[in-house]
């Protein structure tokens, strides 16, 4: 199958190598063509513009940072729309604005074509367009939520008077803990890394808003959702937008009057005693 991938950043890039790992051909096309260097060495083809890619493809995968890309590759000049036929089919990955991702479907029902967007690497039907940018956003969203509960609550229980690492060993035994929720901690907070960043706090602020925006449209209270935006704001009006977006779990950190960092090589011992069975 022809192929056509726009947006090769964090997510989109090893998506679109997976394409050619499965056999198909591909058409690429990102802002920073520098982007795409691993792709055409792997075979792909690079394409000047988004209509050039659907033009050049049966099918057509966008991930981009949000609403304002998705906008203008999708239905802007040289976008997508003017390349579009009857059959094709168009898949937007990104995370989005179920309104915005709703009209580019209208628009292009017009001209005969497909528009569905889609999380996952399995398919599974969420239900009609704008659904699956919803549950993405409710994905999203939660863990930031979460996040931030657990900065307010570790920061409690160090404060207290808990060690940082027996606290996280205990909490992660509980009824919660079993399900790996509190694991999330040991990649990030625990250990005070956060650059280079795994998915950047700009990122992370526009996907919490997107979501807050999705509960006025639709006349629901999102108290901590607004709290957790509040937070990543901060955070990101410290300058710290291009650092991984747990960095925002520092604000907690610094109110609290706490010094959460634990050695790396303390948390990995824990781990591995879980793994051996010890």
């Amino acid at each position: 199958m022809q192929v056509g991938f726009i947006g090769l950043g964090t997510m989109g890039s090893s998506m679109a190598l997976n394409t050619l790992k499965g056999g198909h051909t591909l058409v690429v096309h990102d802002i920073n063509r520098d982007a795409a260097a691993p792709h055409l060495e792997a075979g792909a083809t690079w394409a000047d513009t988004p209509r050039a890619v659907v033009e050049a493809s049966e099918v057509v995968f966008t991930s981009l940072p949000g609403p304002p890309e998705v906008e203008a590759v999708a239905l802007g000049a040289n976008g997508l729309l003017h390349g579009i036929r009857p059959g094709k089919v168009y898949f937007d990955l990104s995370t989005d604005s179920p309104t915005l991702v709703r009209r580019i479907h209208d628009v292009f029902a017009q001209m005969g074509a497909h528009v569905l967007d889609a999380i996952g690497d399995k398919p599974y039907y969420v239900g009609p367009i704008g659904a699956g940018a919803i549950a993405k956003l409710v994905h999203n969203c939660t863990g930031y939520i979460l996040q931030t509960a657990l900065a307010e609550t570790f920061t409690m229980g160090i404060k207290a008077g808990v060690d940082p690492l027996v606290l996280w060993q205990a909490v992660r035994h509980g009824a919660l803990g079993r399900r790996q929720t509190f694991d999330g901690v040991t990649q990030h907070f625990l250990p005070a890394h956060f650059d280079p960043p795994d998915f950047a706090l700009r990122l992370a602020r526009k996907d919490v808003s997107l979501a807050v925006e999705v509960g006025r449209e639709f006349n629901v209270p999102m108290r901590l959702a607004n709290l957790t935006l509040e937070e990543l704001t901060e955070a990101f009006n410290r300058g710290w937008g291009q650092r991984d977006s747990r960095v925002a779990m520092l604000l907690q950190e610094e109110r609290a009057g706490v010094n959460v960092q634990v050695p790396k090589e303390k948390i990995q011992e824990i781990l591995d005693s879980d793994h051996s069975g010890a």
